[in-house]
């Protein structure tokens, strides 16, 4: 697969097939991109699940911290990498002797490794690599449009303004057609 650049339906499958994800280098610092990160996909509804063995035991934003992917009981759908680029062929192993194996690897902005993620696609894995779910998230859903970030995400779907937290949802169905 060419990771360079990624359909807006390959991106959005991801995001709207995926529920729970494993942050591997998830920090408890409230200014980290990863803590970031995880409230913002927490707020989206999906289960996060922070991985970082000086946390393991204690808390990030309410979601008890592991040491390992192994520790984490039950399954998980998505493997969210925030660790540098030399450290995810290792962080793709632990990955690949999970069972059940999880959908997804992502790898955050900057973190790129084209031989481990071959491997991960080897055994049916999807993978992204130097993208944020946080930034895809909004993009396609058009939040980040009301910023005034040209996202490339045309919609004709009126704005719904409620009381409470505003979230469209993503736009993009899986098939690449706009859902507004």
């Amino acid at each position: 697969m060419n990771h360079e650049t990624y359909d807006n339906a390959y991106i959005s499958g991801i995001l709207q097939s995926v529920r729970t994800i494993a942050v591997v280098g998830a920090s408890a610092n409230d200014v980290r991109p990863s803590y970031f990160v995880m409230k913002y996909m927490l707020d989206k509804g999906y289960r996060v699940i922070p991985v970082n063995p000086g946390q393991a035991g204690k808390e990030i934003l309410g979601q008890l911290s592991y040491a390992r992917l192994g520790e984490i009981p039950g399954p998980v759908d998505m493997v969210d990498i925030f660790r540098a680029s030399g450290a995810v062929p290792g962080i793709v192993e632990e990955t690949l002797s999970l069972d059940p194996l999880p959908k997804v690897i992502w790898m955050q902005l900057t973190v790129r490794h084209d031989e481990a993620a071959a491997r991960a696609e080897a055994a049916g894995l999807q993978v992204v690599m130097n993208r944020c779910p946080k930034i895809e998230y909004a993009r396609l859903s058009g939040e980040i449009g009301w910023n005034g970030v040209n996202s490339g995400v045309i919609s004709s779907r009126k704005p719904v303004m409620r009381s409470g937290f505003q979230s469209y949802g993503l736009r993009i169905k899986p098939d690449g057609r706009d859902n507004g």
